[in-house]
C-alpha cells in the first residue's frame, strides 16, 4: 500500500503563524497580526498536486475570525488573504509544502434577533424616510427618545445638552419638533426610529395621553426601555423593567452606564470620547468607563489611538488614572481589565501594551 505522505508545514502551522505575528509586530501590520492572532486554524492538505521535482504539495489555510473583525475587513476580504498567503510563504522553511490559498471566514454565532439589534428596523406600519431620520437625529450618535410631561420641559432640555457628551442625540417633543411639521407624525417618526427609549417618571407622568403612548409604542418596538424614577414608581406595563433611581443632575452618567451595554451606544461613546474637548469633559466621559464590559481588539486600538492624539484626554485624570482615589483607575487599568494585558501610562503620556517579561 501507498504510504500517506506527512506534512511538515500543516502539523506545525502555529509555529509559522507565531512567526508571521511577530514579522507583522515589526512591520505595524496590526490588521493582519489582529486576523491571525485572533483567528480558529484549519488547514487543508493537499489542495493541490505538481509531481515535477519528486512533488510539491500547496494547502489551503482557512482562518476563521469573530464577526466583528470579518465586517470591517469584508470589503478588502480578497487582498488580506493574498497577503497573508505570500507572507506566510515567506516566513516557513518547509522543502516541497507551500499555502496556496488563504481564506478568511466569518465565525458562526448562535442566531439573534439581528434585525432589532441593527436599529433600522421598520414596522410593517410605518416607513420612515432616510430625510426624515435625518432631519430628527442628524448624522450620527445613539438616538434616544426623551419621554416626559411639560412642565419638566426645562431640565428635560437640560438632560438633552448633557447627553450630548456621551455621543448621544435625543429627542424632545417642545424643542425638535418644528411649528410647520404635523407633530404626530414627527413623534411617530422619532419613536419608529429611536435606538432606546426613557421614560422621565415624574410624579405627573401619567397624567398626559401622550406619555403613555409613547410608553406603549416603545413596547412594541421592543428597543432598550429605561425608566427614571423622578417622583414616581414605574406602573402598568413599564412597572415590569426595574426603575432607575436619580435626580436629574446625576441622570446622564447613570442612563449611559446603563445603555452603554448596546453596541451602537458603545460606539457613539467611543466616537465621543476621541473628540473630547476639555478635561472636565475627560474626567465626565471617564465615569463610563468601569461599566464598558467588553471591547473588540479593534475598539481597543482605536481607544488607545484616541487617548494618544488628544491632549485633552491626556490631561484628564479620569483617563489618566494619576488621581485614583478621586477619579478611579484610568483608561490604562479598564484596558488591562477587559484585555487580560497590561496597559501603562508612559514617561511621554501615551498608553502603551506592557512588553511581556
Amino acid at each position: 500500500m501507498k504510504e500517506e505522505p506527512q506534512f511538515e508545514l500543516s502539523s506545525n502551522i502555529d509555529h509559522y503563524l507565531a512567526a508571521l505575528s511577530k514579522v507583522y509586530a515589526q512591520e505595524g501590520e496590526r490588521l493582519k497580526q489582529e486576523i491571525i492572532v485572533n483567528s480558529r486554524v484549519r488547514v487543508q492538505e493537499e489542495w493541490s498536486y505538481d509531481n515535477w521535482n519528486g512533488g510539491t504539495y500547496g494547502h489551503a489555510l482557512y482562518l476563521t475570525v469573530p464577526e466583528t473583525l470579518y465586517l470591517s475587513i469584508a470589503k478588502k476580504r480578497a487582498e488580506i488573504q493574498n497577503g497573508i498567503k505570500d507572507d506566510l510563504n515567506q516566513v516557513h522553511n518547509v522543502r516541497s509544502e507551500f499555502i496556496e490559498e488563504v481564506f478568511l471566514e466569518m465565525e458562526a454565532v448562535e442566531d439573534t434577533d439581528w434585525r432589532h439589534e441593527s436599529g433600522v428596523l421598520q414596522s410593517g406600519e410605518r416607513i420612515i424616510a432616510p430625510s426624515s431620520r435625518q432631519r430628527i437625529w442628524g448624522e450620527s450618535g445613539y438616538r434616544v427618545f426623551l419621554s416626559h410631561k411639560s412642565e419638566v420641559k426645562e431640565e428635560t432640555a437640560e438632560l438633552k445638552e448633557s447627553l450630548k457628551l456621551f455621543g448621544i442625540t435625543s429627542f424632545v417633543a417642545h424643542a425638535d419638533i418644528r411649528p410647520t411639521r404635523e407633530w404626530q407624525d414627527e413623534i411617530e417618526n422619532a419613536l419608529g426610529s429611536m435606538d432606546a427609549f426613557v421614560v422621565l417618571l415624574t410624579e405627573r407622568f401619567h397624567e398626559s395621553d401622550w406619555t403613555d403612548q409613547e410608553v406603549g409604542y416603545a413596547l412594541g418596538r421592543g428597543v432598550p426601555l429605561i425608566a427614571v424614577k423622578l417622583g414616581r414608581d414605574p406602573y402598568g406595563f413599564i412597572g415590569k423593567f426595574q426603575a432607575l433611581s436619580s435626580d436629574w443632575e446625576k441622570a446622564p452618567v447613570k442612563l449611559v452606564k446603563l445603555l452603554i451595554k448596546e453596541p451602537r451606544m458603545l460606539d457613539a461613546y467611543l466616537q465621543a470620547a476621541a473628540k473630547c474637548k476639555s478635561f472636565d469633559d475627560g474626567n465626565i466621559l471617564a465615569k463610563i468607563l468601569p461599566a464598558i464590559e467588553g471591547l473588540t481588539a479593534k475598539q481597543v486600538a482605536d481607544l488607545v489611538s484616541s487617548f494618544n492624539s488628544n491632549n485633552q484626554l491626556q490631561g484628564s485624570y479620569g483617563f489618566t488614572g494619576k488621581w485614583s482615589s478621586k477619579f478611579g483607575d484610568g483608561l490604562p487599568g479598564h484596558l488591562t481589565r477587559l484585555t487580560g494585558d497590561r496597559y501603562v501610562l508612559t514617561s511621554s503620556d501615551e498608553i502603551q501594551k506592557a512588553r511581556k517579561r
